[in-house]
């Protein structure tokens, strides 16, 4: 009989001890919710709009390393070689009997590689006067998309040496290797306006080590500006003019102008030329250009581009042929 009342007990008991461990775990309830408190107030932080944001940069502002003649802000990426085919044709004014200039032209072989994705470097040789050209392009600033940076700035420097045979002199001249080099130092200044307008700036300065008389100069001083009108995701209108200063500039020579249409297919950039320069290195087409658009001598022309993957960047994927 006595086992009923300590039953008794113990059922009068059960309720005193949850309420005590519901008591407990009241108590206890505070800390936990301090914690929560403390991760949620951490998520606000990392989610705060307010917050500085990674710098996004402008891309595609041109869509290939070549306006139309010249450079444009563009490098190839870091690892990527870019093979490029340049023809200048004759001039339209010769007629049939020229075929319409396709008789000559002036042929360029080009390779451009991307170092870093700042630095690219690149080698050219033209069959005007048999001319071998090393440069480099360098990417100083880039437009940013908050337009906290507005313009794109690179450097483009050149030198070349042209290989002809050298020329009888009179006895007692000699004729010096040095003859032969020439020079180019160019800034490129460029800003994609939306997303089918982008305009560059190219002051542009030119040294000739050899110039044909005494009294003109070995500094040429230029002005160019480039522009590109974009009429669909693979079709681009393009342009670009040269201004030469009149006191710093060799003699008989004219502006250059050119305009084109950008034809992308898949791994290939395709340049269609209308110019009155029948040559391709910064040298020849914007200090040395002897026709005149005025007088109908037009030059037509193209560029044909092909870029190949050398380095394959970390975290390609073969499979899905990109970048992740």
């Amino acid at each position: 009989m006595r086992i009923i009342p300590a039953l008794l007990v113990a059922a009068l008991a059960m309720p005193l001890l949850h309420n005590n461990a519901l008591a407990q775990t009241k108590k206890d309830k505070p800390k936990t919710e301090t914690k929560d408190s403390e991760d949620e107030e951490l998520m606000d932080i990392l989610d705060d709009k307010s917050a500085p944001k990674k710098k996004e940069y402008t891309s595609a502002t041109f869509k290939a390393t070549r306006i139309v003649n010249g450079h444009s802000i563009e490098n190839v990426g870091k690892g990527v070689l870019d093979f490029r085919i340049a023809h200048r044709f004759g001039s339209l004014a010769g007629g049939a009997s020229s075929f319409f200039g396709l008789d000559g032209a002036v042929t360029a072989l080009a390779f451009d590689y991307g170092v870093t994705d700042w630095l690219m470097v690149g080698i050219m040789r033209s069959t005007y006067e048999k001319e071998y050209e090393g440069y480099t392009k360098i990417k100083l600033l880039r437009q940013t998309t908050n337009n906290s940076m507005p313009v794109s700035v690179s450097y483009m420097g050149a030198m070349s040496v042209q290989s002809m045979p050298a020329p009888t002199l009179p006895a007692g001249q000699e004729w010096f290797f040095s003859n032969r080099l020439f020079y180019v130092n160019q800034l490129l200044i460029a800003r994609k306006m939306n997303r089918w307008l982008s305009l560059q700036l190219m002051p542009t300065h030119i040294h000739y080590n050899l110039v044909p008389t005494s009294g003109e100069p070995n500094n040429t001083i230029a002005m160019g500006l480039g522009g590109r009108i974009k009429l669909s995701n693979r079709i681009a209108l393009t342009g670009e003019y040269h201004y030469r200063l009149p006191d710093a500039q060799l003699n008989g020579y004219k502006n250059a102008v050119s305009v084109g249409v950008d034809i992308e297919t898949g791994g290939h950039v395709f340049q269609l030329i209308f110019t009155n320069a029948s040559t391709i290195s910064e040298r020849a087409f914007i200090g040395q250009t002897v026709d005149d658009w005025g007088k109908g001598d037009i030059h037509f022309g193209f560029n044909i581009s092909r870029v190949f993957t050398i380095v394959r960047p970390k975290g390609f994927d073969e499979s899905r042929n990109k970048v992740w």
